[in-house]
């Protein structure tokens, strides 16, 4: 389980945000010294990555970012509109409220890592394709059967060295056994 991040945090990181980066919308700006003025509300904020996903959520980009300038989501409904979002902000502080920031490097920015939480709602398969499980698998196994197979091979050098023949012969089958 994640460590709830603090108030505290998320404000420093808000505020440290709004001074290093500028917003595609104005509107965005508003909308998070809103929720640096509010502690109820931003008890309940979170960051995430991939805020599509979730019920209630909020990707905000900076001019330094290609992505889109401002999108709220709630439920199955989408709107680039920040008013109708601020309303929304306002009107259900105690709801859960997640942000996704769009910003040059910020999946290397350690202030925005400290702040970013797992995102509960994004769906498995989303990162994860059946090829890429089977490719994973596939590297797995191979990585596994090198180590495996290097293991062997040092304790056979080390039992010729010995001239431990009962102990080379032994390791020999181990060997044939996992090249088959």
């Amino acid at each position: 389980m994640q460590t709830p991040i603090s108030i505290k945090d998320k404000k420093s990181f808000i505020q440290w945000f709004l001074n290093n980066y500028q917003m595609k919308k104005r509107e965005s700006v508003w909308i998070l010294n809103y929720l640096i003025n509010h502690k109820k509300i931003l008890h309940n904020v979170h960051f995430v990555r991939d805020a599509k996903f979730c019920p209630r959520g909020i990707i905000i980009t900076t001019h330094c970012s290609n992505e889109v300038p401002f999108r709220f989501y709630k439920h199955q409904l989408v709107t680039t509109d920040p008013d109708k979002s601020f309303h929304d902000i306002r009107l259900n502080q105690e709801e859960p409220l997640y942000i996704q920031l769009n910003f040059k490097n910020s999946f290397q920015n350690t202030m925005y890592a400290a702040v970013l939480e797992d995102n509960p709602f994004v769906p498995d398969e989303y990162f994860i394709t059946n090829k890429d499980r089977h490719l994973a698998k596939k590297l797995l196994n191979k990585t596994l059967y090198d180590f495996k197979k290097k293991q062997l091979m040092e304790q056979i050098n080390m039992a010729l060295d010995d001239r431990d023949k009962e102990k080379f012969e032994n390791l020999v089958t181990k060997l044939h056994e996992l090249e088959e």
